[in-house]
């Protein structure tokens, strides 16, 4: 089985979305709760409720936060995004109810680093997953996909309401290190979910453009693209070669072209998200 497909499986997807939740978890109720913080999202909610009613536990509001949204995305977005989504609702319940211990952090900024970096890691391994652990990111892509709202536009909206009326249940110190901590965790997600996705575009332009390529097309296994040039000052055409590899490749692909071509000229820039045959698939909503 290819490595893409296996990504597609769903084995590997469960195994992404249990590893996050329990990461998350981990995060949640060792240290933000401990400390009286509270995280952005759903989560953030539950863990409110929970200080302000003390009944129910916060895994317990998080999933009852849950039922109206996995009702509406039923109607809305795609049953595979949604069944992914229901089971990481399922573990981070447990994950957050069934943790029992707490990471000694005595300085709240500290604890506010830790658990933003732990709650992060665990979510973005989530996110790279074709499901999610529902809350915000369900009612966020309904939003988008219906209605043409920016998925961040909502989630900033809605964690300023949420650290807004959290002002007058909570010390001010603890919402400040709060949102510090939700600031850092935006952060280590996007670190995950470009961790894997990240590639190298390369333009090569070459008098021996079809030697250079098909060198990397046998030794490297990478496809290339020719693209129509011509220079400026002299007027000559070019086929420019086009290909994109990962950041191991890079030096094999220079030491083809400048080995076949002294005088190639080679440009390397970073890619955000590649998706296509040979990389990742799109996420389906």
């Amino acid at each position: 089985m290819k490595f893409q497909n296996f990504t597609y499986s769903i084995p590997w997807n469960l195994f992404l979305i249990t590893l996050g939740s329990i990461i998350a978890g981990i995060g949640l109720k060792a240290i933000v709760i401990p400390h009286g913080m509270i995280t952005g999202g759903f989560s953030g909610a539950g863990i409110l409720a929970f200080y302000y009613t003390k009944i129910f536990t916060p895994g317990i509001w998080y999933f009852i936060l849950n039922i109206p949204v996995f009702i509406f995305g039923w109607i809305f977005i795609s049953k595979r995004f949604l069944l992914y989504s229901l089971y990481g609702a399922v573990i981070l319940t447990l994950a957050i109810d069934l943790i029992q211990f707490e990471i000694q952090v005595k300085d709240l900024m500290l604890a506010a680093m830790a658990g933003g970096t732990i709650i992060g890691a665990g979510s973005g391994i989530i996110f790279r997953s074709l499901g999610s652990a529902g809350g915000n990111d369900i009612i966020s892509i309904i939003l988008n996909q219906k209605f043409g709202v920016r998925i961040g536009t909502y989630n900033f909206s809605f964690n300023f309401v949420l650290f807004f009326f959290s002002f007058g249940l909570l010390d001010t110190d603890l919402i400040l290190y709060s949102m510090a901590m939700s600031y850092i965790t935006s952060q280590v997600i996007e670190y995950f979910i470009t961790l894997f996705n990240q590639r190298k575009l390369i333009f090569i332009i070459s008098d021996h453009s079809r030697q250079i390529a098909d060198e990397i097309m046998e030794k490297l296994n990478r496809g290339t693209t020719f693209l129509k040039g011509e220079g400026a000052y002299s007027g000559n055409k070019k086929e420019i070669i086009m290909t994109v590899t990962n950041t191991f490749q890079i030096k094999r692909i220079e030491e083809i072209a400048f080995t076949i071509d002294p005088d190639a000229f080679l440009i390397t820039e970073n890619t955000f998200n590649v998706l296509g045959k040979g990389f990742s698939k799109r996420k389906v909503y």
